[in-house]
């Protein structure tokens, strides 16, 4: 590499020892996330934006790669898989079918296991499950993300939900008024935000306090998870209702924190195209007790 008191030119950009020293930080304390998620996370921190404001995040994308042949950092590996936010079709199996009901309290079945997906058959049958009972269905997650299946154990084992967590909102006003962001720090500290994108109950259980008892134990071992997985610990988890079809209910009985409504935009939608079509309630849960300082950290 240059030496420190020289720039590096890449597509177009001058970029000051400083900031190189940056990304190399950014890539080393985000080791968890994708090419691509550490290239807009990037992009969002040095406001390397194309003229029409997106980010130039495959520019910055070749540069990361650059930078990583010349030893100035390390990538993650490359990873393989669906694009982001594509639907996938959905498999109808036996292990899909609505089970006999399930009622009660939560005494009645406990202990709950929430357990992380792994093998392949446990991710078709959360696929199934999330695709053919979730009103939003299954999509594949942006980002970084894990996924739970919750069990029951009495009166037998039994599966009566998903949980799935992934990475945040790149902008949501009402969560970074709630923090206290500037674009700066929240593109420096964003991945420490975790987004619960899916949370589903099957249809056929009516278990009393199921629903909040099941957030608080999935908080609790994504906590765990992440930073195993993604080598970032999470401070703040957050989650988009719907309040055409829920109140939110469980998540405030889990102790939540409503902070007002999206504009409808949609989580990958920076440019205001889809605004208003769609509004979401924003609840968020401090999974540290200072997470806002933390977050505010620059």
């Amino acid at each position: 590499m240059a030496a420190a008191t020289t720039t590096t030119m890449f597509s177009g950009r001058a970029f000051s020892a400083r900031e190189v020293t940056l990304i190399g930080e950014v890539v080393r304390d985000c080791s968890g996330l994708s090419r691509m998620e550490l290239a807009r996370t990037v992009c969002e921190l040095l406001r390397w934006r194309r003229p029409n404001g997106g980010l130039k995040a495959r520019e910055c994308r070749e540069f990361l790669e650059r930078l990583d042949a010349e030893g100035a950092l390390v990538l993650p590996d490359k990873r393989r898989g669906r694009a982001p936010g594509l639907v996938t079709r959905v498999p109808r199996t036996a292990a899909g079918e609505p089970g006999r009901p399930l009622v009660g309290s939560v005494h009645d079945i406990e202990p709950l296991a929430v357990e992380l997906v792994g093998e392949s058959a446990e991710r078709l049958l959360f696929r199934e499950l999330v695709g053919r009972y979730h009103y939003l269905g299954h999509r594949v997650p942006f980002g970084a993300h894990l996924r739970y299946l919750v069990f029951a154990s009495r009166p037998q084992r039994a599966v009566v939900g998903c949980l799935q967590f992934s990475s945040p909102a790149w902008r949501m006003a009402a969560r970074d008024r709630w923090v206290g962001w500037d674009d700066r720090t929240r593109a420096r500290n964003l991945q420490h935000v975790v987004n619960n994108s899916r949370f589903l109950l099957l249809p056929w259980v009516g278990v009393r306090n199921l629903a909040s008892a099941v957030l608080a134990r999935g908080l609790g071992q994504m906590a765990a998870d992440w930073p195993r997985r993604y080598h970032i610990e999470p401070w703040l988890v957050e989650t988009l209702v719907d309040p055409r079809r829920h109140h939110g209910g469980c998540y405030r009985a889990a102790n939540w924190v409503a902070l007002g409504a999206t504009t409808g935009r949609g989580r990958m939608d920076r440019y205001g195209r889809r605004a208003g079509e769609a509004p979401k309630t924003v609840l968020v849960y401090p999974v540290v007790r200072d997470a806002k300082r933390r977050l505010r950290e620059r």
